[in-house]
């Protein structure tokens, strides 16, 4: 019978094995954990004589790569070097896109010491503005004042 949208948890469906099953080796779960334990130590010693191996032989190359040595800039190197096998002082070479976008935060970071100068046009143009509107508050400002103390004339002689 269909159950609708929602399907019951399967919380109720645990199966356990009991200990008569468990030594008579019959039993549904697997019985892996010590024999995993046991395998990764054998691993680790069998990749130590690997690597020993390694040492003492050249790489083998699969067909014509190893007759020609080429440089070929498309195909894909390993990403993954060991310590032992990376090359301390090599520099490494950037893209094009990456140098570009270095040369483009450098002319950035330069054409805005510029501007803190006040080196650049928009920078030249920016302080004349700054000095107009400087110079129209200063102005306005004294304006101001000329018109506060013409009112006070005008209250003082108004009460005389």
């Amino acid at each position: 019978m269909g159950r609708g949208k929602f399907k019951g948890k399967p919380t109720g469906h645990r199966n356990f094995s009991t200990p008569e099953e468990m030594l008579a080796g019959s039993s549904s779960r697997p019985r892996t954990f010590k024999k995993e334990e046991a395998e990764e130590v054998v691993e680790e010693e069998s990749e130590e004589e690997v690597e020993e191996e390694q040492d003492e032989e050249p790489e083998k190359r699969k067909g014509t790569s190893g007759l020609i040595e080429i440089e070929n800039p498309n195909l894909a190197k390993s990403k993954n070097l060991k310590a032992k096998n990376a090359d301390i002082e090599k520099t490494t070479e950037l893209s094009r896109r990456e140098r570009e976008e270095i040369e483009k935060q450098k002319a950035h970071e330069r054409y805005m010491r510029l501007q803190e100068q006040g080196k650049t046009e928009q920078a030249k143009k920016d302080l004349e503005r700054l000095a107009l509107i400087r110079q129209q508050r200063a102005e306005a400002a004294k304006k101001r004042e000329e018109e506060k103390a013409a009112r006070e004339q005008k209250k003082t002689e108004a009460r005389k």
